[in-house]
């Protein structure tokens, strides 16, 4: 079969085949990198500071690309409409963040969003909420699911909007903030032993595209068809080749055992 290969027009034949799984190939690393082409919201967005009304509205569930987001708003706080959420982690402590509504300026339908003015360590530490004109700026993150544990004396077990709705009988956005900085009537509210809860902005991930992959992996396919198809014409030509070499051979012995005189038995003499 190497013999057959070598031939000029079969060695012709594989360099076209490996031309065409080179082109093959080239395009299936670029639907490899096109797979990862779409990048990731930038990280420095998030960072910058929006306002609430602008980057989240109530009544709607929170979309991964809005979470994270750095917002600011002014209002007002409701001391009267404050939870605890326990097995809270700070610094390595456990305790509880002190939840807040917080009635957003400018919000469809007067709406509220809990706000997380702090941590504390023991439940006793959490200082009421000041009334005024206030002001924050802290970070858009997307409500946690309910638990079905009993919450008893205003801690619950997870910060669920839905549950804070049915709780304070408002209508609320469905997500809180972790507030970083807080102002109230133009001066920063007493906190007492309440720690800031300062949450990092989540790395992003690059989105990767499965239907430019599938592409790639036929392109991978079809390179390695194109030579698959090359050998198989050689082995063809190499098959044909045995059979008609075969079928000379026969030929040939027929012909020799036809024109070969028969010494076995002569020929009978004619009797007078």
């Amino acid at each position: 079969m190497l013999k057959t290969a070598l031939k000029p027009r079969w060695i012709a034949g594989l360099l076209f085949a490996l031309a065409i799984s080179t082109v093959f190939v080239l395009l299936s690393q670029w639907q490899f990198s096109s797979a990862e082409s779409e990048k990731a919201t930038d990280p420095e967005a998030t960072e910058t500071v929006r306002p609430l009304t602008d980057a989240f509205v109530p009544g709607k569930p929170m979309y991964e690309t809005e979470a994270d987001q750095m917002v600011s708003m002014t209002g007002s706080f409701d001391p009267d409409k404050t939870v605890l959420v326990d097995e809270r982690l700070q610094d390595g402590e456990q305790g509880y963040w002190v939840v807040t509504a917080f009635q957003v300026d400018g919000a469809p339908g007067d709406a509220y969003i809990p706000v997380v003015r702090g941590w504390v360590e023991d439940p006793g530490d959490a200082v009421p909420a000041q009334a005024g004109t206030a002001a924050v700026v802290g970070r858009l993150l997307p409500s946690e699911a309910p638990l079905p544990e009993p919450h008893e004396n205003g801690i619950l077990p997870s910060l669920s909007a839905a549950e804070l709705i049915n709780i304070w009988d408002v209508t609320s956005y469905s997500a809180f903030v972790t507030a970083e900085e807080i102002t109230v009537d133009g001066a920063a509210p007493d906190s007492g032993d309440m720690q800031t809860v300062t949450v990092a902005g989540q790395p992003e991930e690059t989105p990767v595209n499965w239907l430019n992959i599938f592409y790639a992996l036929e392109w991978i396919i079809f390179a390695g068809f194109s030579v698959f198809l090359w050998w198989r014409l050689v082995a063809d030509e190499y098959r044909r080749s045995l059979e008609e070499d075969e079928y000379e051979d026969d030929y040939e012995d027929g012909y020799d055992e036809a024109t070969e005189p028969d010494t076995e038995h002569p020929s009978s003499e004619v009797t007078k």
